[in-house]
């Protein structure tokens, strides 16, 4: 079994910066991909950023220049630094991760999600 537990959302300031945090648990064998998406209110889960054990990122148009998404491989964490943070940015983040649990058998997983609200 496998858990993502998230860390560090709530409420920020427009033009604040926050870091979520997430760190996975469990029977891993080897992460393939780590990262987060994110959900607003009435709209679909989306992509926010997300880091494969080749160092490769991914980030969404919509963050790109205002995060940064790093690996602490060692303890399989995970962290999120967002800054210049605007309204639509509000939503609750997911940690995801697709990871070996054994030497032949991955999967996808996800973390049970944390608020993040920017207002003023």
């Amino acid at each position: 079994q496998v858990q993502l537990v998230e860390s560090g959302g709530g409420l920020v300031q427009p033009g604040g910066s926050l870091t979520l945090s997430c760190a996975a648990s469990g029977s891993i064998f080897a992460i393939i991909d780590m990262g987060w998406y994110r959900q607003a209110p009435g709209k679909e889960r989306e992509l926010v950023a997300t880091r494969n054990s080749g160092g490769g990122t991914n980030y969404a148009d919509s963050v790109m220049g205002r995060a940064t998404i790093s690996r602490d491989n060692a303890n399989n964490a995970v962290h999120l630094r967002m800054n210049s943070l605007k309204p639509e940015d509000t939503a609750v983040y997911y940690c995801y991760a697709r990871l070996y649990s054994s030497h032949s058998e991955w999967a996808d997983y996800w973390g049970q999600g944390t608020q993040v609200t920017v207002s003023s």
